[in-house]
């Protein structure tokens, strides 16, 4: 009698723990998503790339968090400033927001939050809310309001494509622009 109140104690105490334990099949999986573990977090960052022994671009950014996964991407929650370089290393361009994600694989980089573009040799800075550097393609985009500001003209439209060095661009919409004139010119 003691020996089946055991096995039946032993059987009831089983039945109770297989169909008690309930998990939710999307609550696991976000659990254990590669695409969401935290690979490397780093601050105050400093990033240099070179080919052949020169200077390319440099990455500064207060704090960084690289993700691994499928996609891994990298995002600059408090900003970051890039500096291109051209061959003789002198800085070119450069890009700061208040906030980015580059995702590595893609070669791709979304910056938001007070973005500015500068090119040094022409003297040309663009600032816009939003924009996305395809480095495959080396273009950038601005999907919302831009402001093109360079010696002798202020240029305002909603959107932009330009090369990565600023060289060549699209602005659609342009809804205002001033120039400035050389009077000495009849």
């Amino acid at each position: 009698m003691f020996r089946n109140l055991i096995k039946s104690i032993i059987l009831i105490v089983t039945g109770v723990m297989l169909f008690s334990c309930e998990n939710d099949i999307e609550t696991i999986k976000k659990i254990t998503s590669e695409d969401t573990l935290i690979g490397v977090s780093a601050f105050d960052v400093e990033y240099v790339r070179t080919d052949s022994g020169r200077l390319q671009m440099t990455l500064k950014a207060p704090k960084m968090i690289r993700y691994e996964g499928k996609e891994p991407y990298t995002e600059f929650p408090e900003g970051f400033t890039i500096y291109m370089y051209n061959t003789d290393e002198t800085q070119t361009a450069f890009i700061r927001a208040n906030y980015g994600v580059n995702y590595s694989r893609k070669k791709y980089l979304k910056a938001r939050n007070d973005v500015v573009v500068k090119n040094f040799e022409t003297k040309e800075q663009l600032n816009t809310e939003n924009l996305e550097w395809d480095q495959k393609k080396k273009m950038i985009y601005a999907r919302s309001f831009v402001k093109i500001t360079a010696p002798g003209k202020l240029i305002f439209g909603d959107s932009l494509e330009a090369k990565e060095d600023f060289s060549q661009r699209k602005i659609y919409n342009i809804n205002r622009s001033e120039i400035e004139a050389d009077d000495s010119d009849d």
